[in-house]
């Protein structure tokens, strides 16, 4: 399309409502709270403008029931939160996994449990954001590490929520969020994200949870075009009807967790740096891995060995990388703002192969490079 890069200084929630507007945002609900009030703050003014709706809603239970209702209806939606919205809206991402419905929640975590620090930094939210609805389900959660970032992966929350028909769940920390940095945004138009497949059938012959060919069948509005369906999170047949059918059950089981597990090359994204000759590399994400990124720096330059793994994909796992690594390396050192949530998955990895070394904070202070540093040392 052409067009210069729009340069801006810019917040990471400000970042946030850039990148969801660029991605065809035109539905938002939630519930103000600390530290993600900017996005709803942004969007309340945004949305109008380009002909989108903003509902302040009277809690967070109800704000993601009404993205939901608004996606099934057609439209790009999402919602914003921290710690103990996100607690709330549990029951309605299980339903959103269950029923296939393309949402995104934001959750901009904070020093916790309960009321905590609302104004202070943590990532004790890993966790909650894969196994806090209950039952078996897939989950796509990503991380920022930056105000950039922020901006790209709201932009790729949408692609693939739409792509997999899932809930995407975009996993920051209060300090990604305030921070403010220099960005260089595409012009607009140019970031626009993709849209659910479309069903080829007439509204007859269409059923939204028909899987042949697909572990991803097509979706469309409800009611456009005579296409209308029934929506349930109980257990149900390829119409969206409630089944006790095991023939019907277990077939969509499998297809809900193979759609995802199938594409983990297209939804898996690390960053790595100096891994190559690495004899110990430190494995972070969100605002902890720039802390990481600068420990590997300063024990570059003091001669040691040292790589640098950033996890922007957090859920699904990144197995694959973490296991070639295991391979080849001594020790492993996971920085992260709680008491081990990914050290236990890296653990799970290492198997014994790789020294796993956790660096933690859950005071509501970030972790400093020099605790890093140590950690390398000991």
């Amino acid at each position: 399309m052409g067009g210069e890069a729009r340069v801006a200084f810019l917040q990471g929630n400000e970042a946030v409502v850039e990148g969801c507007l660029a991605a065809g945002l035109r539905f938002y609900s939630g519930y103000p709270i600390t530290p993600s009030s900017e996005i709803a703050e942004g969007l309340s003014r945004r949305l109008p403008e380009v002909g989108g709706v903003f509902v302040q809603m009277e809690d967070e239970i109800g704000s993601l029931a009404a993205v939901i209702g608004a996606s099934v209806g057609g439209l790009k939606a999402a919602t914003a939160t921290s710690g103990p919205g996100f607690s709330l809206m549990q029951e309605n991402i299980g339903y959103a996994a269950a029923a296939e419905i393309p949402c995104v929640i934001i959750n901009v975590q904070r020093a916790g449990p309960s009321t905590g620090q609302p104004t202070a930094p943590a990532q004790g939210d890993v966790m909650q954001a894969r196994w806090g609805t209950h039952g078996d389900h897939p989950i796509i959660v990503i991380s920022p590490a930056s105000v950039r970032e922020a901006y790209v992966l709201a932009i790729r929350a949408f692609d693939l929520s739409e792509r997999y028909r899932t809930p995407v769940i975009l996993l920051m920390d209060e300090v990604v969020a305030h921070m403010r940095e220099k960005v260089a945004l595409p012009p607009l138009g140019e970031a626009a994200a993709l849209e659910s497949r479309r069903p080829t059938v007439p509204p007859e012959d269409y059923a939204p949870y028909e899987s042949a060919g697909t572990d991803v069948p097509p979706l469309v509005p409800f009611n456009r075009d005579g296409y209308r369906y029934h929506v349930t999170g109980l257990f149900h047949d390829r119409a969206g009807f409630p089944t006790q059918r095991l023939d019907e059950i277990n077939p969509w089981f499998e297809r809900v967790f193979r759609k995802v597990e199938a594409n983990l090359d297209d939804i898996v994204q690390v960053r790595e740096e100096n891994t190559e000759d690495a004899e110990a590399v430190i494995v972070s994400y969100g605002s902890t891995a720039r802390s990481a990124r600068h420990a590997m720096g300063l024990a570059r330059q003091g001669g040691k060995r040292v790589g640098y793994l950033q996890l922007i994909t957090i859920w699904p796992f990144a197995e694959g990388p973490l296991d070639r690594l295991a391979q080849r390396v001594r020790r492993l050192v996971v920085a992260e703002m709680n008491r081990g949530q990914m050290r236990l998955e890296v653990e799970r990895i290492a198997r014994d192969r790789a020294q796993v070394v956790g660096v933690h904070r859950y005071d509501g202070e970030m972790i400093r490079p020099q605790q890093i540093l140590e950690a390398l040392e000991g």
